[in-house]
Parts: structure tokens; sequence; C-alpha cells
């Protein structure tokens, strides 16, 4: 087919995810070169959205395209369920090498979403064989407009209206705690202070004492909601408080693991090691869907018994393992080591927060909010009253279309206009994607 004939077929009949196809106007994607993606009418946009926050060391990296090949000449596929292929168990092995102390047993599957369900799975089903086992404890805490995917689970414990609502009837509803990195959307009310927050936690604790399974949170900063960065000690104080309740602590990183916030795994910044690790994202550089859910020992051994004893854990997926991912994977590991790219951070954070603090001088820029190579611009009508736009006009969707015609693919969660790049991406082209951030924020606003 041709361009304009593709372009027609994608308009009419490809259902894109989160988006209205009614206004849809399509944008073919032909190519990638480092952090540049090639449309297939040759024009080139800066990749400030990472692919959807998932690309790492920017696109077509030799070490990654010839660890692709060199796998697909051996085998692309084989089930993972009741045997495996030496380049997971690799993979595996290497993820426990590098992820928090304890977390030694790895689940694969296919995306975020799945990495999550599993780790609810896992704490529901935990509990029922733990010694002794503990059937009442059902209940999950998730913090206040939290994203963590949208499967049926993963909605439960998710708290963005607009993504859940709908779906509610469908599932189950988490128990909630208000997010200390924004404000209430619903009231306005103000985040709560680290104090607040940390003893809304111990109430909520006390109150449900013995029902609750696990929590559930993004460390540093929930993504989805619109990059709401906690208070420093936040995740801290949730692990000593879920340790002396004896509740689970499930920590999505599918958005925040592999150098997003300047560490390999976010929640290294608190010396915290959760019980469950939720990864995806960048967990294969961007390359091929993938998510993996870690675990410890103690969770781990509650599962082991005869045929029997009925204590599998009766959930997969036909792609979890795939070798083709994992080749990828270790290849993306060996670029972190090799080509010391978590030591490159900071001063790409530093530039990052150079153009952050600038762009929140702008007329229609309201609260800024960065962490690591990420941040968010909150586009307002008035900035001096702090009032929104209205949610019809889109301002964010249209800055950000706004911002291709400038050269930089960008995406915005409502009206923040989200700054997400390869972590690959140099200072120079930091200093592109800010200018034309701006640019498409001044062309709406005008």
């Amino acid at each position: 087919m041709l361009d304009h004939d593709l372009a027609s077929f994608d308009r009419h009949h490809v259902w894109h995810a989160f988006t209205q196809m009614q206004e849809y106007e399509p944008l073919l994607i032909e190519r990638g070169e480092g952090c540049w993606l090639v449309d297939t009418e040759g024009h080139r946009y800066l990749d400030g959205s990472a692919s959807m926050w998932c690309n790492v060391h920017g696109h077509r990296h030799p070490r990654l395209d010839a660890a692709l090949a060199a796998q697909a000449a051996k085998v692309a596929h084989t089930t993972n369920l009741g045997l495996s292929n030496p380049t997971s168990v690799e993979f595996a092995r290497r993820l426990v090498e590098i992820a928090p102390a304890g977390l030694e047993k790895v689940f694969f599957s296919a995306d975020g979403s799945s990495a999550i369900e599993a780790a609810l799975k896992m704490a529901f089903q935990y509990w029922l064989q733990a010694d002794p086992p503990r059937p009442s404890r059902t209940k999950f805490i998730a913090i206040g407009e939290a994203y963590h995917g949208d499967t049926l689970g993963a909605i439960g414990v998710g708290g963005v209206d607009r993504f859940t609502a709908m779906f509610a009837p469908l599932t189950f509803e988490a128990i909630r705690l208000p997010s200390p990195g924004g404000p209430c959307p619903h009231t306005g009310r103000p985040a709560p202070s680290l104090d607040e927050s940390l003893a809304a936690l111990e109430k909520i604790l006390e109150v449900h004492q013995g029902t609750v399974a696990a929590i559930i949170m993004e460390p540093l900063v929930q993504m989805a909601a619109g990059i709401y960065v906690h208070p420093p000690g936040f995740l801290r104080g949730v692990r000593e408080r879920t340790a002396r309740h004896d509740v689970l602590l499930i920590l999505d990183e599918v958005a925040t693991g592999f150098g997003r916030t300047g560490t390999m795994f976010a929640c290294e910044q608190e010396g915290v090691s959760p019980d469950l690790l939720c990864l995806a994202k960048g967990l294969t550089a961007g390359y091929l869907p993938m998510a993996a859910t870690l675990a410890t020992a103690r969770i781990w051994n509650a599962f082991l018994g005869t045929h029997a004893d009925r204590r599998t854990f009766f959930h997969g997926h036909t792609y979890g393992g795939n070798p083709l991912a994992a080749a990828v994977g270790i290849a993306s590991l060996d670029v972190f080591r090799d080509e010391r790219v978590l030591d490159s951070l900071p001063a790409k954070i530093a530039r990052l927060q150079e153009h952050a603090s600038r762009l929140a001088q702008l007329d229609h820029v309201g609260a800024v909010r960065q962490c690591g190579l990420v941040a968010g611009l909150d586009l307002v009508a008035d900035k001096a009253a702090g009032t929104a736009y209205p949610w019809q006009e889109k301002r964010g969707t249209l800055a950000c279309l706004a911002a291709r015609k400038h050269g930089a693919l960008l995406r915005q969660l409502g009206d923040t206009v989200v700054l997400m790049p390869p972590l690959s991406i140099s200072l120079d082209e930091i200093d592109h994607l800010a200018a034309a951030a701006e640019a498409g924020i001044r062309d709406i606003t005008a």
C-alpha cells in the first residue's frame, strides 16, 4: 500500500489506545535513529516521550539490534509453562543481581498491567497459604490518583477516574490513601504533608488491622497521575509501617525503573526493598513487550508443595519469558554497565531542571514537577488565580500536537505536558526538546 493508503486505513480501521478515533489524524513513524523518529514523509521528531516511556538507549542501538538478531537465529519463542530457555534464565539471574535485596524470584509476563495483576494475585494467594493461613487479608491499599494499568485488577487499585470509574462494577475497590504528591483533583484539597500522609496510613492500617493483604504504590513519583512527586521520606515511612503491621509492599516500578529517576530503581534512593517489585517498559529498553514481577523467598515458599496441595500459582502468559525479549534485556543491562548510563544522568537531569524552571515562568504554565529525567508542566488559563482550562478544550493535547511542528513528539496527561525522553538523550537534544515544548505551549496559549 502507498503511504496515503496506509494513513487512510490507519485512520479508519486501526483502533488506537487512549485515542478518540473520530478526531485522530494519522502519523506513521517509519524508522528511528538514536533519540529521533522519522515519519513516512521524512519528517524528523525528537522522541520526547521515549515511545511511551519505555525507550532507554535510543532507537536502533547496535548492541540491542545484534542481540535480537543473534537470538532469532536460535529460537524466537518457547513456552515458559513447565520448561524454560537459557536466555530467559540468564536474564532472570541478571535481574536478581541488580534488584533490591531479598528479591530472588522472577515471574515473567508481557506488559506492565500483567506484572501488576500477577503481584496482586500473588499477594492475595500468599495469605491463603501462609503459615499460618490468614484468609481475612483480602484488601489492598493504593495511593490516591494511582495508575497501575488498565486490566481489571489494575483498575481496582487505580485511582484516575477517567480511566477507571466506568469499569468499577467489574472489579474491587482499594482503600485509598490521599496522595502526598498532588492536590485532590475532585475537591482541590492541597496535598497532605509527609507527616499527615504517614499518619493517615497508620490509621488505615489500624482500622483495617488483619484484613490488608498489601499496599501498592509507585516509588518517589506517580507518573500517569500527572508526575506527582512524593516528599522525601514517604516511601521509607510506608515501608516501616507496612513492616510493623505485617502488610506486603508492592512497588510498581514499571515507569520509574531502569534509570528514569536517576538510579536503576527508584526505591534505591530511600533504601527500600519491597516484597514484590513490578517491572516492564524499560525492562527491554523499549524493544519488545516483556514484564517481570520479582518476589521474596518468603512469598515463593508459600506456593511450594505437591500437586495434591494445589498451592501452585495458577496464572501465566503465552509470551512470558520470551527469549527474544530476554536477549535484548540482557544486552540493555550490558549497555547500562559498559556505557555507564547512570553516571551520565546527573548532568542531563540538571539540564532538564534548568529548562523546567525557565518554562515555569511562562504565562500559562502553572505547577512544574520533576523527578529525575521526567518533568510535568501544568497548563493553566489564569496563572495568578490558578484557574485550569476547561477540560473540553484539551489544551495539553493541542500543545503536544503543536510541538510536532517544532520537531518533537510529546505526550500529555490531561493538561499536563510531559517531557520524558530516552536516557541516551544528549544535552543539546534536551535543549531542543525544551524549545519545542515551549513553542508548542506558546502556539496554543497565545
